[in-house]
């Protein structure tokens, strides 16, 4: 079996303080403290509890990130209610001008958003500045259970969704219109909420198709989309982060998490609690997935990937 030497090369160090920037497996002996240290990366990742939103809810949207999220919309009784979240706790803020659940949104924090689309069927497009939502041009096609990405309210691209039938159409959003783009290869509702992406980079993940589930990926890259390695599983999910990393949960209504790296997907750390409808925020090394289909509908959790720990060894 082999030992510490020659594994890492090298015997135990002995330090007057920790080291700043240690490597996964390093161990040490910080002789100011007389303990016995070690270091590890945990490449899964992990979920934590956060607290819980003032109003529960599924079926609604969500822009920002990990300490600068909003979340508006959502079901049941299509819902105004808007809340900002700082990394601790939701807050209520101003409502939407239009109630209305199935919606999507983009943005960049908590004080710059843009929702749009949402059962009662409409185009309705609304742009949020940090105190209050204003309505501006509307989707040249109404839908709704659609999807968005954009880094901020000033460029968005939304595609996807459904009015009686499932949508394959895309529409980018420039600060005052819409304009249709290129069609999705596979049309798709409940598609990613939360937004993978920019308006000229962006990824679909997964969603419900036509007659059923479909675990498809494409990729955005400002003129068409292109399939890409599937997920481990179709239907409707929540998400958050880059084209080329990437973050899935609460995938059909399950605990299961997968992350992107631009070319594959890896099944990450489970989420505290299995749920579906739920909406996202963040990147893939700072998520958060908020509400949902399981009661009471208002639970928050944060995502950290990878997982760095220092270790107190006990020894005798």
């Amino acid at each position: 079996m082999a030992n510490y030497t020659d594994i890492h090369g090298i015997l135990i160090e002995t330090v007057s303080s920790d080291p700043s920037d240690p490597v996964n497996g390093q161990v040490w002996y910080n002789s100011a403290t007389q303990a016995l240290k070690g270091f590890k990366v945990n490449t899964a990742g992990a979920w934590a509890t956060g607290n819980n939103m003032n109003t529960g809810r599924e079926n609604l949207a969500g822009a920002g990130t990990q300490t600068s999220a909003l979340a508006f919309g959502g079901a049941p009784s299509n819902k105004d209610e808007t809340e900002s979240y700082n990394g601790t706790s939701w807050t209520e803020v101003a409502d939407l001008n239009t109630a209305r659940n199935g919606l999507a949104g983009a943005g960049a924090s908590n004080t710059a958003a843009l929702a749009f689309g949402g059962e009662p069927t409409t185009a309705n497009t609304e742009t949020w500045n940090g105190s209050g939502w204003t309505e501006v041009g509307d989707l040249n096609t109404e839908r709704q259970y659609l999807a968005g990405a954009g880094a901020n309210n000033t460029a968005v691209i939304a595609f996807g969704g459904y009015d009686g039938s499932v949508y394959a159409i895309s529409e980018t959003w420039n600060g005052s219109s819409w304009s249709e783009v290129a069609d999705l290869n596979t049309g798709r509702q409940y598609v990613g909420v939360g937004g993978i992406g920019t308006s000229t980079a962006a990824v679909c993940c997964a969603g419900v198709a036509a007659p059923g589930n479909t675990a498809v990926v494409e990729s955005w890259n400002g003129t068409a989309w292109t399939e890409v390695a599937d997920l481990s599983a179709g239907g409707a999910n929540a998400c958050c982060g880059t084209q080329t990393a990437g973050l899935v949960f609460m995938l059909n209504g399950t605990n299961v998490t997968e992350s992107w790296n631009g070319s594959a997907w890896t099944s990450r750390a489970t989420m505290n609690t299995a749920r579906g409808n739920g909406a996202g925020a963040g990147t893939q090394a700072a998520g958060l997935g908020f509400a949902g289909n399981q009661s009471p509908k208002q639970q928050t959790e944060e995502f950290t990937f990878p997982v760095e720990t220092t270790a107190t060894f006990t020894v005798s």
